[in-house]
C-alpha cells in the first residue's frame, strides 16, 4: 500500500510539471478591479495584448469593480491555481481595501504575487495663493497654524486621504480634511481658492499645474516624474521618507506552479521591455519600475512592506467600508 502510494504521488507531480511546462493551452482570464475605461484598465489592455503575443493565447479581460475591488480580489483567490485566472489591481485594492473591508483570504499569504507594474506617484499640491513655496516652508507654516489649512478627502476610504495622514506622520502636522463625492470637484475647490492642500494622483492635476493654477511643493517618490522633472522629489525638498504613489501588479492563486508563475512574470516583463508598450505606458503617466523590482520575489517582498506601512495608518483612523 506504501509504494502504491508513493507511486501515485510521483504520478501526480510529473502530471503538474506536465501541466505546467504546456501551460497556457487555453485563453486566460485577466480580472481587473475595477471598472473599464480608466488607466487602471487601459493599462491592463495594453499589458495584455503584448502578452497575449507571448504567451500564445488570448488573454481576456473582465472588469470586477464593487466593494473597494474585494470582489474581484476574492475571485482571484478562490480560483483553480493552474494561471488560468489572473488579478490585477492597485495600491488601492490590494493593500487599502484589505485593511478596510472583512476579507475571507488573506492578501499577503493567500495570493501569489507575480509583477509590480507601473506607477503613478502622488505629490503635494496646494492653491496657488497658499503663502509657503517650497515644502519645507509648508510644513513649517503647518506647524505653526495646526489645524486651520484644509484638505480634501475623496470618501472615507480614498488613498487621497491617507496619502495626507501619511504626510502628517511623518512631518508632524496638522490639518482639516474636507469630505468631497468626487476628485473633480475637489480639484476645482482648490483651484478656487476654497481649500489649501490636496494629496493627488499627479496625473490627475498635472494640466491645472501646467496651466498655473495650482503650485505643487514635490512629488512623493524616490525619483523625479518625467513629467514634470523640475519638480523636486521629498527627499530633495528636505521632507525625506514621504513616498507614495498608486502602483499595479498582478497576482495568481496561492498554490500556483511557480513556472507557471515564471511565464506570466516573463511575459508581463517582456511586455514592459518593449517600446511601443513603453510610450503607451508613458502617455498614461506611468513609470516603470526599476528592472530588480519585477520579479516575482522582489513584488512579494514590496507587496508585504506596503501593507507594513499603510496598515497601521488605515487602522487608527478607524475608517471602516461604506
Amino acid at each position: 500500500m506504501g509504494k502504491l502510494i508513493v507511486t501515485a504521488l510521483i504520478l501526480l507531480a510529473s502530471v503538474g510539471g506536465v501541466c505546467a511546462q504546456s501551460y497556457p493551452s487555453r485563453p486566460v482570464t485577466l480580472v481587473v478591479a475595477l471598472p473599464a475605461g480608466g488607466a487602471v484598465d487601459a493599462l491592463g489592455r495594453v499589458l495584455a495584448e503584448h502578452m497575449r503575443v507571448t504567451l500564445g493565447q488570448p488573454i481576456i479581460v473582465e472588469n470586477m469593480g464593487g466593494a473597494g475591488g474585494t470582489l474581484a480580489m476574492t475571485r482571484v483567490a478562490r480560483a483553480a491555481p493552474d494561471g488560468y485566472t489572473l488579478g490585477m489591481g492597485t495600491l488601492s485594492q490590494y493593500v487599502v481595501s484589505a485593511a478596510v473591508y472583512t476579507l475571507p483570504f488573506d492578501v499577503l499569504t493567500d495570493l501569489e504575487p507575480v509583477a509590480l507594474l507601473p506607477s503613478v506617484p502622488y505629490w503635494m499640491i496646494a492653491r496657488k495663493t497658499l503663502p509657503p513655496n517650497n515644502l519645507q516652508e509648508l510644513v513649517a507654516w503647518l506647524k505653526a497654524n495646526p489645524d486651520k489649512a484644509s484638505a480634501s478627502s475623496v470618501g472615507t476610504a480614498s488613498l487621497a486621504r491617507f496619502c495626507g495622514m501619511f504626510f502628517q506622520e511623518r512631518t508632524g502636522t496638522r490639518f482639516q480634511f474636507v469630505p468631497y463625492r468626487g476628485g473633480a470637484p475637489a480639484l476645482q475647490d482648490l483651484v478656487a481658492g476654497q481649500i489649501d492642500l490636496n494629496c493627488d494622483l499627479a496625473a490627475n492635476s498635472l494640466p491645472q499645474l501646467r496651466n498655473g493654477n495650482i503650485k505643487a511643493y514635490a512629488v512623493m517618490a524616490k525619483r523625479r516624474w518625467f513629467a514634470v522633472p523640475d519638480l523636486p522629489t521629498t527627499d530633495e525638498a528636505g521632507v525625506p521618507d514621504v513616498h507614495v504613489s498608486t502602483w499595479h501588479g498582478f497576482w495568481l492563486p496561492k498554490g500556483t506552479p511557480s513556472e507557471i508563475v515564471a511565464k506570466i512574470n516573463d511575459a508581463a516583463r517582456a511586455a514592459m521591455a518593449d517600446p511601443d508598450v513603453r510610450k503607451k505606458i508613458a502617455d498614461l503617466g506611468m513609470e516603470l519600475p526599476p528592472p530588480d523590482q519585477q520579479t516575482p520575489a522582489a513584488f512579494a517582498a514590496f507587496h508585504k512592506a506596503e501593507v507594513a506601512k499603510w496598515f497601521p495608518i488605515i487602522k487608527a483612523a478607524g475608517v471602516k467600508a461604506e
